[in-house]
């Protein structure tokens, strides 16, 4: 290194003035982290007031000056629990000389406080841990420091604090399902002071419910879909939750509960098609895992429209034949054709084969034939391409 150089000056020693009167004894009263301190004050005409050292390391360091003569107490604060310090102290004169030192006095700080006697974590509850413990017997306890661990870590989190020394439980929330957690205790007192940490307790948050099985859902029928599944045997069942997608990939929203084994879905479209999961939920209102793959359900869809295999005249009638979904139970012709130079339409219900013989006929008139099947539940279909025929005059 370049530039100017210094030298290290030895630390001054104090002055000693042996004609200063000087403190007989330090008295002395330890607590955790801070030692108090009295002595009988020395009143005489020279004195201004006190120094007060403190052994560190191998020599004395001034630690305090006390600058009232008359004063005859003093606290050394922020020190470590259980650890022993050794002090002394002198008069000084406005000349700021010294007496000489009083004796040597060692003198311990108390160790660190217990934390709470008994600690109890109750488990089995849904997302959450409950803890209790025996309010602390020290009444400077100002509050209790909630710590919590995982298994799997060697780290302690703080996650709660109560005030008060006589409120004795913290419930930890918003914790995962079916999982273990450790947890202590540490009491705070008023003046800062930290004990050390309690016992170490351990809890399981409540499991979710089993899922379902047996799930079903219908696809023949109208205008609805059936659920069904086998009974759970929760113990603690409260209810079936019921959510719904009208694609497997997208997101699945609430559609209904019960507590059934069944759920009517009532839809308004034919052949409308849905995908289901049905999950448990118990009486805390903690649902079983939603299953990984969806039950499908649909509406009953529309017949087939019928398609016409054949159509002919006889010079007075129509007659006309088709081939129909094996599903339809009947059928209904619509017949529209012009009269007198305004359109008509007539319908003809009810028939149960697929063939007709329209009699009621005009020749040189155009006709044109729709055909509907209907089933069961009274489902129509589309209606059947257009049939156009027209009777000769001659």
């Amino acid at each position: 290194m370049s530039g100017c150089e210094r030298t290290l000056e030895a630390p001054k020693q104090p002055a000693i003035d042996a004609s200063l009167p000087r403190v007989d004894a330090l008295r002395t009263l330890p607590d955790i982290t801070e030692i108090g301190f009295e002595w009988t004050p020395v009143y005489g005409d020279r004195v201004e007031g006190y120094y007060l050292y403190r052994m560190e390391g191998s020599k004395m360091t001034k630690i305090a000056t006390i600058k009232d003569k008359y004063i005859s107490h003093y606290v050394d604060t922020k020190l470590s629990p259980d650890t022993s310090y050794s002090y002394r102290m002198s008069t000084y004169s406005a000349e700021k000389r010294e007496s000489e030192p009083s004796p040597i006095v060692t003198v311990s700080t108390m160790g660190t406080i217990e934390s709470v006697p008994f600690l109890k974590a109750i488990t089995g509850l849904p997302n959450r841990i409950k803890l209790v413990w025996r309010p602390h017997p020290m009444e400077r306890v100002e509050s209790y420091i909630i710590e919590r661990n995982e298994l799997k870590s060697t780290k302690w989190d703080e996650v709660g604090k109560i005030d008060g020394r006589l409120n004795a439980e913290y419930i930890d929330k918003d914790l995962r399902d079916n999982y273990l957690y450790r947890y202590r205790v540490k009491v705070k007192t008023f003046d800062g002071i930290v004990s050390k940490p309690s016992e170490i307790v351990e809890a399981s948050t409540k499991p979710l419910p089993k899922g379902v099985h047996g799930v079903r859902a219908t696809t023949n029928l109208p205008k609805k879909i059936l659920l069904s599944w086998e009974a759970s045997t929760q113990s603690d069942f409260a209810y079936y939750k019921i959510y719904r997608s009208s694609n497997s990939t997208l997101f699945y929203s609430y559609h209904g509960k019960t507590k059934s084994t069944e759920f009517e879905d009532l839809v308004s479209e034919n052949g409308k098609t849905y995908y289901y999961k049905v999950v448990v939920v118990d009486v805390d209102g903690l649902e079983s895992s939603q299953p990984e793959s969806p039950i499908v359900g649909a509406t009953l869809g529309p017949l087939a429209a019928p398609s016409i295999t054949a159509i002919k005249h006889d010079g007075r009638s129509v007659f006309m034949s088709w081939r129909g979904d094996e599903n339809s139970v009947k059928y209904t012709i619509t017949k529209e054709f012009k009269s007198g130079g305004t359109s008509k339409k007539q319908n003809f219900t009810g028939i149960f084969e697929p063939n007709y013989q329209d009699m009621d006929t005009i020749p040189g008139v155009e006709y044109t034939y729709h055909i509907i099947a209907i089933d069961t539940y009274g489902i129509a279909s589309k209606p059947s391409d257009s049939i156009v025929i027209t009777i000769p005059k001659d």
